[in-house]
């Protein structure tokens, strides 16, 4: 359950921010996860789906760090939605080379969805 809005410590650093951290932890999935794939994956699906998923928390730091100039924040919350459009794109790839079991994929693809939603209305409202 969400704490209310006042009960919420304040936003000091991106580390604060939720769709920061829930990115950070997303991207640490994808890191332990392929980290089991085969071994000729290594320069392709796996540094590819690594990358992208990375992007999406170091695009929502660097944008924070820019957030005085209000579109240039918004501009790297774009680039936060496209990098985590890509991982998607990498775990269907990964689901449908059997590297990914559906249940998993599922789950991840679920909480990409749902990070992307909370990225997207933290765009929509930031003025």
């Amino acid at each position: 359950m969400k704490k209310p809005m006042a009960d919420r410590p304040p936003i000091k650093t991106f580390t604060d921010l939720e769709i920061y951290q829930t990115s950070h932890q997303l991207a640490m999935r994808i890191f332990f996860l392929s980290a089991k794939f085969p071994v000729d994956e290594k320069f392709s699906l796996t540094d590819q789906i690594r990358r992208s998923s990375r992007s999406i928390a170091a695009n929502i730091a660097e944008g924070w760090g820019k957030r005085i100039y209000p579109l240039q924040f918004k501009k790297h919350l774009v680039h936060s939605l496209g990098s985590l459009e890509e991982t998607k794109s990498w775990l269907i790839f990964l689901k449908d080379c059997k590297y990914l079991q559906t249940e998993i994929f599922d789950e991840l693809f679920i909480d990409y969805d749902n990070l992307g939603g909370k990225i997207w209305k933290l765009h929509e409202v930031w003025k």
